[in-house]
């Protein structure tokens, strides 16, 4: 792991559909007001959805202000990718010090071994706000519209962080 002492740190704060908050305290590694991408690292152990996150398990967090969705590539320490967690959100908005989001429930999990699975949908409110029901039907389509695109674009982007995050 190479020095993270330098970098910023920004709280990511999620609110979800119910109204109930989480804050993650995490690191700028990149970013302005449209884009940013931050630094969490495993404490512990975690599963997700099928897919084991060793303690030490790199998470680059992409969040755009104009995006249907933010997404959480996970990385080893050899730098392969172990998965990428798309949340379907809104009202991302992107400060120096926090960024904000709103949790839409709806997730896409892609892995290496080919694995793109919609999850959550069960646990939608039985009724959705119209504004809510399309943003969730664009955040699909923008993802599984052409998700080997949309994966390119973000492990290209997290690469070019990995000399922030990876001793080299």
């Amino acid at each position: 792991m190479n020095d993270v002492a330098r970098l910023t740190p920004i709280v990511e704060i999620k609110q979800t559909l119910a109204g109930v908050e989480k804050r993650f305290d995490c690191l700028k590694l990149a970013g302005d007001e449209r884009h940013v991408v931050v630094l969490w690292i495993a404490r512990e152990p975690m599963h997700v959805h099928g897919v084991d996150l060793p303690a030490g398990t790199i998470s680059l967090g992409h969040f755009w202000a104009d995006r249907f969705y933010n997404v959480y590539h996970w990385v080893d320490a050899a730098q392969h990718t172990v998965g990428l967690y798309f949340n379907l959100a809104d009202r991302t908005r992107i400060g120096p010090a926090q960024l904000e989001w709103r949790d839409l429930t709806v997730d896409v999990l892609a892995t290496p071994g080919g694995r793109l699975e919609v999850l959550d949908e069960d646990e939608l409110p039985e009724t959705l706000a119209p504004d809510v029901a399309e943003h969730l039907a664009a955040g699909r389509a923008a993802i599984l519209g052409a998700p080997a695109a949309v994966i390119a674009e973000i492990e290209a982007a997290s690469r070019a962080l990995y000399p922030l995050v990876f001793a080299g």
